[in-house]
């Protein structure tokens, strides 16, 4: 296309059509790459031959041991049988006969109320059974006296042809005879209730007296001498007895997270604050069903017997168990932190540091995968490894790991040894 006039005259008054002008244009250009590969060329050398960096990493050595898994809870001591005695009856204690720590035998008398009261309620309810049984005599013999009578008039009335005597007596006697008969049935029925009443006077009197239906050792009293006792609304508990100390159990609280590890026969031991510097064994006996939820927890309560033949245990005291789940004898242990160390992903000092020219020059573009596959990647859970130092430089080793407490963890591979020095945290980088 031929140039306007305009343009011409711009080109001359710059001179960019001279010949000088484009030779010296072209020698700039080589002379400003010449300076830059020269600098690229420095900057690969001295830098990265110079400068070279390494990594440092924080150790451990493989250890060999036994490595036992627990599940810790707290609870009380408790006797295997324990029955606290009441009474169901009111009145006014007249005797104790029992006291803190007392061993008793079943049967014994632990306390009495004043008896009178109900020795006159017994003697009150045998009078009207004395009285009930006197009316059902006089009953009878009236029974008796009124059938002979009506027998009499019936016999007469055959004989006269029955002419005498005259119907509406026979209807009377016979009247006279059926009330006789209804007198003494009720009478039965009066027998009946005064026998009733005195069954449930003589029982009360029985009550009366407190004892205790098994043998053991008394560990509460709660009456006094004097004391009124009023039984209208509720049963009073007045003694609580254990049957054996010999024998307790220990019910402790297991969170519903370890309550699927512990089985039945499984062994433990627990501590109490009175013996600080002394563990005590237990076995599990029960692992209850009925879920307790305190504070949006929830627990199972759990049942350990325990073996107190030498009295130090109390009722009541608490006490920390640590149940035994399962165990393993002389494993290869490493830290936990060695599992979840990787040197690719420790923070900035293990990012990729880019060369001089790899920022100058882009690398390719990444390729675009589909989504499906980098979901199903993503799902793949990787392989356990840990990383151990060969010739300095950080290796992956994959594992087999086995039982945990939380801090360390049982390991298993061909090429691990005891002793063998293990990464768990990069330090930094050295020059």
């Amino acid at each position: 296309m031929p140039k306007s006039d305009k343009q011409t005259d711009i080109e001359q008054a710059l001179e960019l059509n001279t010949p000088v002008k484009n030779s010296y244009r072209k020698w700039m250009i080589v002379a400003l790459v010449l300076i830059v590969l020269s600098a690229v060329a420095i900057k690969m050398l001295f830098f990265s031959n110079s400068e070279e960096t390494t990594a440092k990493f924080e150790t451990v050595p493989i250890k060999q041991g036994d490595l036992t898994i627990i599940v810790t809870a707290t609870g009380k001591l408790e006797p295997v049988t324990q029955v606290d005695i009441g009474i169901e009856v009111s009145g006014t204690a007249a005797e104790i006969n029992a006291d803190f720590n007392d061993h008793v035998q079943a049967g014994q008398v632990l306390a009495k109320l004043d008896p009178r009261l109900f020795d006159a309620r017994v003697k009150q309810s045998q009078g009207a059974l004395d009285q009930a049984k006197a009316k059902l005599i006089d009953a009878e013999a009236t029974i008796a006296e009124k059938k002979q009578v009506l027998d009499f008039l019936q016999q007469a009335r055959q004989m006269s042809g029955g002419k005498l005597p005259a119907k509406q007596e026979l209807v009377t006697a016979e009247a006279n005879l059926k009330r006789a008969i209804a007198q003494a049935g009720m009478i039965n029925g009066m027998i009946k209730q005064a026998e009733g009443q005195l069954k449930l006077d003589e029982t009360n009197l029985i009550k009366s007296s407190i004892k205790t239906p098994i043998t053991g050792i008394v560990l509460d009293r709660q009456i006094e001498k004097g004391q009124t006792v009023a039984a209208s609304l509720q049963t009073p508990i007045m003694f609580t007895v254990a049957e054996n100390l010999t024998e307790m159990e220990l019910h402790v609280d297991v969170d519903e997270a370890d309550v699927g590890k512990i089985k039945l026969e499984q062994s433990a031991s627990f501590s109490v604050d009175a013996y600080a510097d002394k563990t005590f064994p237990a076995k599990i006996s029960q692992i209850r069903y009925a879920p307790q939820t305190v504070g949006g927890v929830v627990t199972y309560e759990t049942v350990l017997l325990v073996n107190n033949a030498d009295s130090l245990l109390r009722p009541g005291m608490t006490a920390t168990a640590d149940m035994t789940v399962s165990e393993a004898k002389n494993v290869l242990l490493v830290p936990n932190t060695a599992l979840r160390f990787n040197p690719t992903q420790d923070g900035d000092a293990a990012k990729k540091e880019l060369s001089f020219v790899e920022k100058l020059i882009p690398g390719p573009p990444r390729a675009n995968k589909p989504k499906k596959v980098r979901e199903n990647k993503s799902l793949q859970k990787p392989a356990p490894q840990i990383w151990v130092l060969e010739n300095n430089q950080p290796k992956a080793v994959v594992v087999q790991v086995g039982l945990t407490d939380g801090e360390v963890s049982e390991v298993s591979a061909p090429q691990l040894s005891v002793d063998m020095p293990v990464i768990v945290d990069t330090l930094g980088a050295v020059k």
